[in-house]
C-alpha cells in the first residue's frame, strides 16, 4: 500500500512536470522553432542531465544495462523518437486539438488490449472510469478549431497512440536491476539522437533560430526556456514517470497522465495568459474521477489479469503538450 501510494505521487509529479513543456516551449515555437527541433533537444538536455546520475547508480550492474537492451532501445526509438515524429507528423495535417485528443486514448487503448489478450471483460469501475475519463480529456482539449481531417493525418495521430501506449508498456516492465533513471538517460540520449538524425536529413523540418524570446514579461535567451524543459519537463519528469509505471502498472500510470494534459492548461493560464474555461475545469474534474475510478479496482487475481503490465515493488529513486506536450 505504501509503495503504491508513493507511486501515485511519483505519477502526479510526472504529470505535473510534463505539463511544463508547452508554456516554456510555445515561445520558441512562435520564434520559428520548428517542433522537431525543439523536441531533440529537449530530450538530448534530458538525458544528458540524467546521465550523471545514471552512471553512478549503474556502477557495478552493467550486466542489468545489457539484459534491458531491447527496453532501452523501445523506450528510446518508440517511446521517445517514433512516437514524436508522428505526432507532429499529425498536427501538420489535422486540427492538435484532435491530435492530442487522439493520442491520449492510449489508457483506453491499454485496456482495450488487455480486453483482447486475457478475454476478461474489464471490471465495471474500469470501463466507467475510461469512458468518464475520456469525456473529462474531450472537454480539457476541446479539439477542431479548423484544419481538414485527413485520413493520413487521422493515421498518424493513430500511430502516436499506439506509441504512448507502448511507451506505458516499456516503463511498467520488471527493471530486471535497470534503474528507472538509468532506462531515463539512455532513452532519452539515443531517442534524442535519432530525432536529430531525422531532421538532419531533411525528413522533417528542423529549425533553430538563437534569438531572444518573451519569457514571464521579459525577453530571455533562447536556451533558458530549452533548459528549463530539458530539465524539469523532460529529464526529472521521464526518470519520475518511469518510476511511477514500474510501481503502478501500465493502465494506472497511463490513465494518471492525463493529468498532464490538465497540468499543461494550468500552466498556460498562469504563465502565458490563456483563457481558463468552465468546461475545462469541468473536464479535469472529470480526469480525476475516472482516475478514481480506475484506482479502486480491487487487487483480486482477476484485476492482476486485466492489466498489460503487472506492476511490480522498486525502490524509489532520487532524480536530481499545447503542442509539444506529446511525449509519450
Amino acid at each position: 500500500m505504501k509503495s503504491t501510494t508513493l507511486g501515485l505521487i511519483i505519477a502526479v509529479l510526472a504529470a505535473a512536470t510534463f505539463g511544463m513543456s508547452g508554456a516554456f516551449i510555445k515561445p520558441l515555437l512562435e520564434a520559428g522553432w520548428s517542433p522537431a527541433a525543439a523536441v531533440t533537444l529537449r530530450a538530448l538536455i534530458g538525458g544528458l542531465v540524467l546521465l550523471p546520475v545514471a552512471l553512478v547508480l549503474i556502477r557495478g550492474r552493467w550486466a542489468a544495462l545489457w539484459r534491458g537492451r531491447w527496453r532501452v532501445l523501445g523506450m528510446a526509438l518508440i517511446g521517445v523518437a517514433a512516437t514524436q515524429l508522428v505526432y507532429f507528423a499529425a498536427v501538420q495535417r489535422i486540427p492538435v486539438g484532435t491530435a492530442i485528443l487522439i493520442e491520449y486514448m492510449a489508457p483506453l487503448l491499454l485496456v482495450a488490449v488487455a480486453w483482447v489478450t486475457t478475454r476478461k471483460m474489464p471490471k465495471a469501475v474500469v470501463l466507467i472510469g475510461s469512458v468518464v475519463a475520456l469525456i473529462g480529456l474531450v472537454l480539457v482539449v476541446s479539439p477542431g478549431g479548423g484544419g481538414s481531417l485527413d485520413l493520413l493525418g487521422l493515421g498518424f495521430a493513430a500511430l502516436s497512440t499506439v506509441g504512448c501506449a507502448v511507451y506505458y508498456v516499456i516503463a511498467a516492465r520488471p527493471s530486471d536491476g535497470l534503474p528507472p533513471v538509468a532506462l531515463a538517460a539512455a532513452g532519452l540520449v539515443i531517442g534524442g539522437l535519432a530525432l536529430g538524425l531525422v531532421g538532419l536529413v531533411g525528413i522533417v523540418p528542423f529549425e533553430l533560430p538563437l534569438v531572444d524570446v518573451p519569457m514571464l514579461g521579459m525577453l530571455a535567451p533562447w536556451w533558458v526556456p530549452l533548459l528549463i524543459v530539458g530539465i524539469i519537463a523532460t529529464g526529472f519528469a521521464y526518470a519520475a514517470s518511469i518510476t511511477a509505471s514500474e510501481m503502478l502498472g501500465s493502465r494506472l500510470a497511463s490513465f494518471l497522465g492525463l493529468l498532464e494534459v490538465v497540468a499543461a492548461a494550468l500552466y498556460a493560464w498562469i504563465l502565458l495568459g490563456e483563457n481558463l474555461t468552465l468546461p475545462q475545469l469541468l473536464g479535469g474534474g472529470l480526469i480525476l474521477a475516472g482516475i478514481a475510478f480506475v484506482r479502486s479496482e480491487k487487487a483480486t487475481p482477476e484485476a492482476a489479469l486485466a492489466t498489460v503490465t503487472e506492476p511490480v515493488e522498486v525502490q524509489p529513486v532520487e532524480t536530481g503538450k499545447t503542442a509539444v506536450n506529446s511525449r509519450p
